[in-house]
Order: structure tokens, then C-alpha cells, then sequence
């Protein structure tokens, strides 16, 4: 039977306002107008390729595994399950996260910088001790490195994999290039500006990373647990099962997930590219404006 175009319309509303309302919250619409509407100069102009990965709905698969991966890394883990609220305020963290990356994305560089300083001033607060007797501090550059790295490859894994308009070799370096200088905002030193060096700076983590009690407890509560409405399961199920192919194999046994490569190349990946079409379909873009002054220096 077909569907007429209002009954089509009121569903692609309803789907993309639901989906905005989770990631955006509940003052979404509002932060939306005023970061892309407010004039001036931004960190990255209109035809950045930051701009391209950040606005696709490739992110959604991105961003699960990016904390998939985070995960991995002690310190890290311990600073999220003692800080972060992700099991008690999971909404209001992800919520949080796709904020600051819409602003320093697409916002003023005032903005951009205010957002930076916000969560740098959140860094320096977090530091403790995980159980093993190890110290952390959330504001450790090496620390910051290693989140960003495994972020920031996770988000271009899921985009040349799921994104729109995959980005070319010399596209890939730019991104690398124009994530850095988020990262050396919020106080990474010498961030990767390249693909190679995203790739040897995440190799070179490797021997710090072990999958802690705090981190496979978080994996299942992701990946089998979410707080999602029963309507909403088997969407989220196609999102993490896609989230945990696209991890590298070394990743995944650490946290006791499985790896069938076969389906993955064909059931697993044919759902991912169906499930972000739809979000890409639902999503309603951002009012078009005019394209801001560049600052001196922007990327």
C-alpha cells in the first residue's frame, strides 16, 4: 500500500524530532539557531571537512564505538565510571558531548573557545585513583591524547564506511588536520594532523590499554542495556551491532565482543548503511545562512 506524502511527512518529522530531542535535548532547537545563526568568524569555514563528518549521520555509529574503544584505556575508564554520570545521566552526556562538538564544529569562535574553556575547566576538577592504586587526572595530556585519537578515529572509520560523501586521501588528512585544533585547544600536545599520524599515535597506545571490570560493565550496559523505549530496541540493536564491527580486531577481545567477519560484510553492514540513511532522511538540516567571515588563522 502506498503512503501518501503527508503521512510520509508527518512521520519523517516525528522520527527526526525524536532523534534530535535525544541527541540535542530538550533546548536543542534553540542551541541549534544560535550556533548557526550568530555572525561572526569561526575555527572552520563552509567547506571544511570537519563540517562534513560532524553534520552526517555516520556520527551516530561513530560516536557509540568511539566509546566502545575509549573504553579500553584504564584511566580513562576510571575517570568516566567515577565522573562522567554516564549510567545515571546518560542522555544529559551525550547530550553535552554532541553539543560541544556542534559548537566548536560549526559555532563562533568565541563560542567555540567559551566551550573549550568550559570543559577544560571540568578536566582539571576530575582526577582520583582507579582501583588498581593508579592515579588519574582528567586534564593529562597524554590521557586528553588518547581520547581524542580513538574519537576522532572512530568518527572517520564510521564515515568512510556510512557517510554520505566519503572523504577522499587528501579529505581524511584535512579532517585529522581540522580535529587538531580542537584537541590542541583543550590541551592536547601535538595532536595528529595527518591519517598515518592518527593511525601511529592510536598504535602506540596500544601496550597502555586492558579491558577493566568498569569497562566491559560499561560495554554491556551500551550495547544491551541502553535506557531506550522498547520502539526504539532494534533500531539501537542495528546502531551497536554496526558500532562493534567497525572496531578494530584488537579491540574487540579485550571486551569480550564477538567477530564474525562474513556477516559483518554483508548483514551487519547492509542494516548500518539502511539505518543511517533513514536518520539522514529524518533529519531535518539546519536553516541555511550565510557563510561567516573567516578569522585569521581559521582552517
Amino acid at each position: 500500500m502506498d503512503v501518501s506524502p503527508p503521512v510520509l511527512s508527518s512521520l519523517r518529522s516525528r522520527i527526526g524530532s525524536d532523534l534530535f530531542s535525544r541527541v540535542a535535548g530538550p533546548r536543542g532547537a534553540d542551541t541549534r539557531a544560535r550556533i548557526h545563526g550568530t555572525p561572526g568568524p569561526r575555527w572552520f569555514g563552509p567547506d571544511r571537512p570537519i563540517r562534513t563528518v560532524h553534520g552526517d549521520a555516520s556520527m551516530f555509529i561513530g560516536g557509540l564505538s568511539a566509546l566502545l574503544l575509549q573504553s579500553l584505556h584504564p584511566l580513562a575508564m576510571a575517570a568516566v565510571a567515577a565522573h562522567s554520570g554516564y549510567r545515571g545521566d546518560p542522555w544529559g552526556r551525550l547530550q553535552r558531548t554532541s553539543t560541544f562538538l556542534a559548537v566548536t564544529t560549526y559555532g563562533t569562535a568565541q563560542d567555540a573557545q567559551q566551550a573549550v574553556d568550559q570543559v577544560r575547566a571540568v578536566h582539571e576538577r576530575v582526577r582520583g585513583t582507579t582501583a588498581a592504586g593508579e592515579p588519574y587526572h582528567a586534564a593529562d595530556p597524554h590521557l586528553l591524547m588518547w581520547v581524542h585519537v580513538a574519537e576522532v578515529d572512530s568518527f572517520l572509520r564510521a564515515h568512510q564506511l556510512y557517510g554520505a560523501h566519503p572523504l577522499d586521501a587528501d579529505g581524511c588528512d584535512a579532517y585529522v588536520s581540522d580535529t587538531s585544533r580542537v584537541a590542541a585547544a583543550l590541551g592536547v600536545s601535538d595532536p595528529p594532523r595527518t591519517r598515518a599520524e592518527l593511525a601511529a599515535r592510536l598504535d602506540a597506545y596500544r601496550p597502555e590499554l586492558r579491558a577493566t571490570p568498569e569497562a566491559r560493565e560499561a560495554a554491556r550496559y551500551i550495547l544491551l542495556r541502553p535506557p531506550l523505549p522498547r520502539i526504539a530496541r532494534a533500531p539501537y540493536a542495528v546502531l551497536a551491532a554496526n558500532a562493534v564491527a567497525m572496531l578494530p580486531p584488537w579491540a574487540r577481545e579485550p571486551l569480550g565482543l564477538p567477530r564474525l567477519p562474513a556477516l559483518e560484510k554483508t548483514c551487519v553492514r547492509f542494516t548500518g548503511h539502511a539505518l543511517t540513511r533513514t536518520i539522514r532522511w529524518a533529519m531535518v538540516p539546519p536553516p541555511p545562512t550565510l557563510p561567516p567571515a573567516r578569522s585569521p588563522g581559521a582552517a
